[in-house]
């Protein structure tokens, strides 16, 4: 059997009767065994972008065997396009085309279009299945697992959305081939955000590996999204709706978010604004003690080696980081919650950071030029 026919991984993430798949191998999209099992009828509505979908959307409905119903809608690229009008385009594609409660939508593309199609899929008739098909490796490795879905708010990130799990996650590795330097990097971030919170043993493995992973190395990126992937899942696991240690994946998100918002959606992508907003959290951590400055220097140095950005926009003073801080999801009674790092692979959830300390952090970090 040929390599590109093969499930290199399969991994599980489990949540009983919502239980489900991730698959991650060569070639995936091109083989219809892999998606057909997880449909939960006939009717198939794929939805993608118009940056992936002349990519692979014509290789994904191919593959597909005949007597399905299969639809497809292409969507505006960008995170700025994460706008409820957007999924009701979706919701009205699904209408026009007589779609039932037994239909499939199918997300493929990036974090932005797997979190619009979750959360269509979540309010279509109270609920349908859907499968995510990522193609970029921040959506390999994280949005695509754990069931978050939902869309921007002009005052917030991420705002609007619904918890719904897929019936299955496909990841080809092969995807990764066609994506911008700037996209890989974006992804990064999340992949080294699972060393630092949980997994020291991979952050020292990243900072070995971070040239081959850059590089495309296939075994490198492999192991990556599965070891990625594998955290997640164990996570989501123990805590699928983020009552608990699912906030520890929030990592540098608050910032990064705040960041994300005051620019404007698109300006700065999410990886890029997360790789700030770790490092922020890391300075903030060596401020109250917990780590030292050799940790710090090593978050710094692996954020680097990524190709993420160190230093915060030019434009962003003080207020404005608090101002949409304070909107932070992860806030309760009025008070800011932060992933912060008791050592390195150690994350904790601190809800007691001095004024004085936290203003002083924003005050002090470094700004682009």
């Amino acid at each position: 059997m040929s390599q590109s026919s093969q499930i290199a991984t399969t991994l599980q993430v489990s949540l009983e009767e919502r239980s489900y798949p991730i698959h991650i191998g060569p070639d995936l999209i091109r083989r219809p065994d892999s998606l057909v099992p997880y449909l939960a009828g006939r009717q198939v509505m794929i939805v993608s972008d118009d940056n992936v979908a002349p990519l692979y959307l014509a290789s994904l409905i191919s593959a597909l065997p005949d007597g399905l119903d299969v639809r497809e809608l292409v969507l505006p690229a960008g995170e700025q396009h994460k706008t409820l009008a957007c999924v009701e385009r979706i919701w009205t594609a699904l209408l026009e085309a007589g779609f039932n409660r037994r239909c499939t939508l199918v997300a493929l593309g990036g974090g932005v279009v797997g979190d619009m199609v979750g959360f269509a899929a979540a309010c279509y008739q109270r609920g349908v299945a859907f499968i995510q098909v990522p193609t970029t490796l921040l959506a390999q490795v994280d949005s695509s697992v754990g069931g978050k879905t939902g869309v921007n708010h002009p005052l917030g990130k991420n705002m609007v959305g619904a918890f719904w799990q897929p019936r299955a996650v496909l990841i080809d590795t092969n995807s990764l081939s066609t994506l911008p330097v700037r996209e890989l990097s974006a992804g990064l971030a999340e992949v080294i955000k699972y060393g630092l919170i949980r997994d020291e043993p991979f952050l020292a493995w990243l900072e070995e590996h971070m040239a081959a992973l850059r590089a495309l190395d296939s075994h490198a990126l492999v192991y990556a999204i599965e070891r990625s992937c594998r955290l997640k899942a164990e996570i989501v696991a123990e805590d699928e709706t983020e009552q608990g240690v699912r906030a520890l994946l929030n990592l540098g998100h608050t910032f990064g978010h705040a960041i994300e918002t005051h620019q404007g959606y698109g300006s700065w992508l999410h990886g890029e604004a997360v790789g700030t907003g770790m490092m922020m959290a890391a300075a903030l951590s060596h401020h109250l003690g917990w780590i030292d400055g050799h940790d710090v220097t090593r978050v710094e140095a692996v954020i680097a080696s990524a190709g993420l950005p160190l230093a915060a926009p030019a434009d962003m003073g003080v207020d404005d980081f608090l101002a949409v801080m304070r909107l932070d999801k992860k806030n309760l009674d009025d008070r800011l919650r932060l992933i912060l790092l008791k050592q390195l692979g150690d994350a904790c959830v601190h809800d007691q950071t001095p004024g004085d300390i936290l203003h002083q952090l924003l005050k002090d970090f470094p700004r682009n030029a």
